[in-house]
């Protein structure tokens, strides 16, 4: 039977992913067709929510070391149901700007206190099996919250829009539920009490930790792939192959699909961090030959751009299972398990600049045909190979008898009530 504070965060994960999944399928037509903003407005306000939600994930993990994770991530959780809520009420740019970037900050702490919560309930192997469940958990609940989105917009009308939207909201908070169960031990004391002496701060700063922001930065840039599904491969094949349209549609089921199929399977292990850097270093590979065969879709016929294109998906696919599961096991290992709060926030960071520079990135490779793919590969290959640099660096230089850093260190006191 699974750990109970994974079932906890399981349900929850499943119920606002629920809500997510009808939030980003509603979202910006949502602002273009009813609130009746421009392209530019939305690309403006989804910028800066963005930038605040970079900095919501720092302060979001900082505050998991310093007061009590569980309490907090419902907080935040119970933040981000209500601000969707809000989104019926927004009629003007300042108005969605204000409403988008409270939503953007509570979800980006929440994520930030998840990943600390993750750190502290969970060793090794057990923490990458946990961050690989839970992934799948978040595909199958924005797929069916996808789904569910389905009958909004087939009505097209504000009042389906907004009815839809409140449900989402509505769902949300109902996901901060079962977080209330969640164990005090997933919370990690503000201070280190030794036997004799005084309290002293817990482990040094992931600011200060120049191999950690190295494989933030790296891990950062290789996530532009999700863009690249996103924003870059919608674009591409409308208007630059002759595939039919259907296959954006088809190319994400496809990607759903076998990220539900073989997420966990293809995470084991990689708590060992030689491992970890291993994998990264094969996505990186898989990503840049997915960029070039992406790239070969648009100089065939329809029936070619079709295969291309699926055979491209996959390849993509399976470079974003195992970057994720190398990243996961990296950031957990490499990371002062005293300071697991700042350190995932901290790692969090760097998703969330990439989620920033990504639109713009992604839309200039892909409009600019071979030679933007072939730097797109190139990217990748260099961003998945610094991270194997650095887990190889960090295995040679471990001590064989030493534990991992990232084992969590748990006080017997923890486990007592809050």
């Amino acid at each position: 039977m699974a750990d109970p504070v994974l079932r906890i965060l399981m349900v929850a994960t499943f119920v606002m992913t629920l809500g997510r999944g009808v939030f980003l399928a509603l979202t910006v037509l949502y602002f273009t067709l009813i609130v009746g903003l421009r392209t530019g407005e939305i690309a403006v306000i989804l910028t800066i929510a963005s930038a605040l939600g970079a900095g919501a994930s720092l302060v979001g993990g900082y505050l998991a070391d310093r007061f009590s994770a569980r309490r907090l991530i419902i907080i935040f959780e119970i933040a981000a149901g209500a601000a969707l809520i809000s989104y019926v009420l927004a009629e003007s740019f300042i108005s969605v700007l204000l409403v988008a970037s409270v939503y953007t900050v509570a979800n980006m702490a929440a994520h930030s206190l998840r990943s600390a919560i993750i750190a502290r309930a969970f060793d090794g192997n057990d923490r990458v099996s946990a961050r690989a469940i839970l992934r799948t958990v978040t595909n199958i609940g924005i797929a069916i919250g996808g789904a569910a989105a389905a009958g909004a917009l087939l009505v097209n009308t504000g009042e389906a829009y907004r009815a839809t939207m409140v449900a989402a909201g509505v769902v949300i908070l109902i996901s901060s539920l079962p977080l209330v169960r969640l164990p005090v031990r997933v919370n990690a004391p503000a201070f280190i009490r030794p036997v004799d002496g005084p309290r002293k701060r817990p482990g040094r700063s992931p600011l200060r930790d120049k191999r950690y922001l190295a494989l933030t930065m790296f891990s950062g840039i290789f996530g532009l792939h999700f863009a690249l599904a996103e924003i870059g491969l919608p674009l591409w094949i409308l208007h630059e192959t002759d595939a039919p349209i259907a296959m954006v549609s088809a190319v994400l089921i496809l990607n759903t699909v076998i990220v539900i199929a073989c997420q966990i399977p293809l995470s084991r292990g990689t708590h060992d961090v030689r491992h970890a850097g291993r994998v990264t270093a094969w996505s990186g590979i898989l990503m840049a030959g997915a960029c070039l065969v992406y790239a070969a879709s648009g100089v065939v016929s329809i029936w070619f751009a079709v295969v291309f294109l699926v055979v491209a998906a996959i390849a993509h696919t399976f470079a974003e299972i195992l970057s994720s599961a190398g990243a996961w096991g990296l950031s957990f290992e490499l990371a002062e398990p005293a300071r697991a709060g700042a350190y995932q926030g901290v790692f969090g960071l760097g998703w969330s600049i990439s989620s920033m520079i990504a639109p713009l990135a992604i839309t200039a490779a892909v409009t600019n045909g071979l030679l933007g793919w072939v730097a797109l590969a190139a990217l990748f290959l260099i961003s998945a190979f610094g991270v194997w640099l650095i887990a190889y660096r960090a295995s040679v230089t471990q001590p064989p008898d030493a534990a991992p850093r990232g084992t969590a260190c748990r006080d017997p006191a923890s486990m007592g009530p809050a």
